[in-house]
């Protein structure tokens, strides 16, 4: 029920193609009352960019009027209109387009059913009023095929079903700009967006992408041009209470040019912009940024292009009298010297698109006109098919979406000395390469924010180094984070790690915390002091008791040696030099040999050792009851009766070492607890109860040769041997009474050395208490070693 309104560029032909641009940037507001009809809208500020626009669609039509080849015969017409970058005003004149809406003198009675007014709906440059054109037209299936409304929204074909574009969507753009400020390793940045679909949608897909690659927003902030200055101050201050240094700008070259100003104004400089292409290729917001606010921007622009002629036809404003002219220009302005964005061409990637737009159309209705009424007429999926190469030799085409293949220039703003900022391209980002290759920066120096050339630091925190992890601060995002030194036996290798990695159990973190180390293997060794002490009282032991076995048989034949079963006596000093030796199979690194070599030899020698001890005891309290009357002990207590003795409680212990060696036999194994940072290399037991069934058969005869001993002490003669092995015994007993708690408590290898000091201490005090009271006699006193003085009734006292 509006009123009617005429295109401002129009031109009759056999197929009409509609145009839609914004020939101006804003409007006047109007205050509706509703109860008048609202007045037309009043657009203000001239925009030349979409004039170039305009003009390149009618560059491509007139090309192909007047080409051979394609559509011979078949004139193309136009009709363009002013959207003014209203969205409201964009949906009106969208009907306009399909019905034929203009000024008529006459109702039409045509049916609605009748085919569409124009073709193709070129257009428009912005993403929201595109938005609202798709949705208006779409279900009519009338081809909208726009140059510069990148929003990823509009690749969803079940809202915008004939909508169609070659420029890239800003799926590509906003995942692109989030590896682009990944590359340089700014994880703390500032976001401002143009409060609109382009805008919002690109921001909102960089912010995904920008999370997935642990980048972080402190702020994100929106606009529109139309806005109260109040909302810019608000962001003005949010910037400046900031401490990001890097802003991406999702931003179209109109909210770019209100912000130029309000920086320039406030003093906002030393920012480092990363760009979409909607600006960062503009020259005309190069040439308003003259406090140089943006110097060193970086961003993404759609490749540069040529188009043969062009340029020319765009300067030449005389094309626009062969058109219905509604602009305010005549077509007969001279443009020689003139300077402004109507004369720049650095936009031609950009009238580039809106020439291969025109001409996928063309390309369709060629097919369509040249398939003799035998394929469908359906125009939108005969654009959708279409690829074909222009003249300059770029490939068109259009996947399932209707998108164009995503690449992209990364370009530097660099300033010249004189002023000028030239656009450098440093990189390429190409969507149709592998996902590591896709973006590839050229080895050029980049400029940076106020004219650096050191790549700036944005982050909320310092990475943490190596031997460190980062802990969260509360409240805040995760890329604010302190570095905590990691605990012991666990590191990091890698800058910025989460976690800590413990190391393995052979391996220990080293003092930085950033590498384990392999654990020093500790056991009790020949080398170390302690080992080497024990080594020498071991051989110091033996020796000594080889010096007692060269005595005993010097003097065999004196009645010392005799008295008392000399046989058991060499036997057990014999069982006693074993007993010194086997504690050297506890020195030394553990293998599976000398580990149930040390267990079971100090088993088998030591009750060899005792066995020998009962038997001399035995034989003392048997002796004296052998000369009671009526008795007769020594028949069954002879010498052949003490061998089997000693063998019998010897086979005994040789018997529970053999069950403990086939069932579970103790084997090397390593501590790894006892100590943090080193491998205690020591003796498994395999079975407990194997162990402490050696050590309580030991016991248990410990405990008889005692008790005999006892009973025997009191016994008259001049040398009880009883008494020495009582006291033997009692020292023996403590030692392995004392050794208990001290080995359950000994860390590592220091229960080895308890085990050890043990047997050495029992060895030395069986030696010592048994056979250095005979040796003083045999040496010291020879007058002594007799017969006569052996059976005296008065004690002597030796010591």
């Amino acid at each position: 029920i509006g009123d009617p309104e005429n295109p401002l560029l129009s031109k009759d032909g056999d197929i009409i193609l509609g145009g839609m641009f914004s020939f101006h940037t804003s409007w006047k507001d109007r205050k509706d009352t509703y109860t008048h009809k609202p007045l037309p809208l009043q657009c203000t500020s001239l925009n030349f960019r979409d004039l170039q626009f305009a003009q390149a669609m009618l560059f491509a039509i007139e090309e192909i009027n007047n080409s051979t080849d394609l559509l011979p015969g078949v004139t193309l017409g136009y009709k363009i209109f002013n959207t003014c970058g209203n969205v409201a005003r964009s949906v009106g004149l969208t009907l306009a387009l399909a019905n034929g809406n203009e000024i008529v003198s006459v109702p039409s009675k045509a049916s609605c059913t009748r085919p569409a007014h124009v073709q193709a709906i070129m257009g428009e440059t912005s993403s929201s009023p595109t938005i609202a054109i798709a949705t208006v037209i779409g279900p009519f299936y009338v081809p909208v095929i726009s140059h510069f409304a990148t929003c990823a929204c509009l690749s969803d074909k079940t809202k915008y079903p004939s909508f169609l574009r070659t420029i890239p969507s800003d799926y590509y753009q906003s995942r692109a700009l989030a590896h682009l400020v990944k590359h340089f390793g700014w994880t703390w940045v500032g976001a401002i967006r143009t409060n609109n679909d382009y805008g919002n949608n690109g921001m909102a897909t960089f912010t995904e992408t920008a999370q997935q690659l642990g980048i972080c927003l402190e702020y994100s902030v929106s606009f529109f041009r139309t806005d109260p200055s109040d909302k810019i101050r608000e962001i003005i201050r949010t910037i400046k209470a900031s401490t990001s240094k890097v802003i991406v700008a999702f931003l179209s070259h109109k909210e770019m040019d209100v912000l130029i100003h309000e920086f320039s104004y406030h003093n906002l400089s030393g920012y480092q912009w990363v760009g979409s292409e909607s600006w960062i290729f503009d020259s005309q917001t190069a040439k308003m940024d003259i406090h140089h606010i943006l110097d060193g921007a970086i961003g993404l622009s759609i490749p540069k292009a040529h188009v043969t002629g062009l340029r020319e036809f765009i300067l030449d404003v005389k094309s626009l009298n062969s058109s219905n002219n509604e602009l305010e220009c005549t077509g007969d302005e001279d443009l020689n010297g003139v300077q402004n964005s109507f004369t720049d061409m650095s936009l031609m990637p950009i009238f580039n698109n809106v020439y291969k737009g025109v001409y996928a159309v063309a390309h369709a209705l060629h097919n369509i006109v040249s398939c003799n009424k035998t394929c469908s007429n359906n125009i939108l999926q005969h654009i959708r098919k279409s690829h074909f190469t222009t003249k300059e030799g770029d490939a068109v085409y259009f996947n399932e979406n209707g998108d164009p293949a995503a690449k992209y220039e990364i370009i530097n703003w660099q300033p010249r000395e004189n002023g000028i900022v030239e656009f450098v391209t440093v990189g390429l980002y190409d969507t149709s390469l592998a996902a590591e290759k896709q973006l590839h920066l050229q080895n050029k120096s980049l400029i940076w924010a106020r004219n650096s050339k050191q790549v700036p630091v944005s982050v909320c925190s310092e990475k943490c180094p190596p031997g460190k992890r980062k802990v969260l601060q509360k409240g805040r995002p995760v890329c604010c984070y302190d570095c905590i030194r990691c605990a012991e036996g666990e590191i990091s290798n890698i800058t910025d790690s989460a976690t800590c990695v413990r190391c393995l159990p052979e391996f220990w973190s080293n003092e930085r915390r950033d590498a384990c180390i392999k654990k020093e293997a500790v056991f009790l060794s020949y080398e170390e002091i302690m080992g080497a002490l024990l080594t020498a009282a071991s051989l110091f032991g033996t020796c000594m008791t080889a010096s007692v076995i060269l005595i005993f048989f010097k003097y065999r034949k004196t009645s010392i040696v005799r008295a008392n079963n000399s046989e058991l006596s060499f036997l057990l000093l014999f069982s006693l030099i074993l007993c010194f030796l086997c504690s050297l199979t506890f020195i030394g690194k553990p293998s599976d040999w000398s580990c149930m070599l040390r267990h079971t030899a100090f088993g088998i020698t030591f009750v060899l050792c005792i066995s020998c001890l009962l038997g001399k005891t035995m034989v003392v309290l048997m002796a004296f009851r052998a000369t009671l009357p009526g008795s007769n002990v020594k028949k069954w207590f002879g010498h052949a009766q003490q061998r089997l003795c000693v063998l019998g409680f010897t086979l005994i212990q040789v018997i529970i070492c053999i069950i403990w060696l086939t069932t579970s036999p103790p084997f090397p194994s390593k501590n790894f607890k006892e100590s943090k940072d080193k491998i205690i290399l020591v003796c498994a037991l395999g079975s407990a109860v194997g162990y402490w069934a050696v050590i309580g058969y030991i016991g248990i005869l410990a405990m008889l040769c005692f008790i005999f001993a006892f009973l025997a002490r009191k016994l008259p003669d001049n040398y009880n041997e009883a008494k020495f092995i009582t006291f033997s015994m009692l020292i023996f007993c403590a030692v392995w009474i004392t050794f208990i708690p001290a080995y359950v408590s000994s860390p590592g290898k220091f229960s080895v050395a308890v085990e050890i000091f043990a047997i050495l201490a029992s060895s030395f005090g069986l030696l010592i208490c048994i056979f250095i009271p005979k040796c003083y006699i045999i040496l010291m006193k020879p007058e002594k070693n007799t017969k006569k003085n052996m059976m005296g009734k008065k004690s002597l006292h030796l010591f």
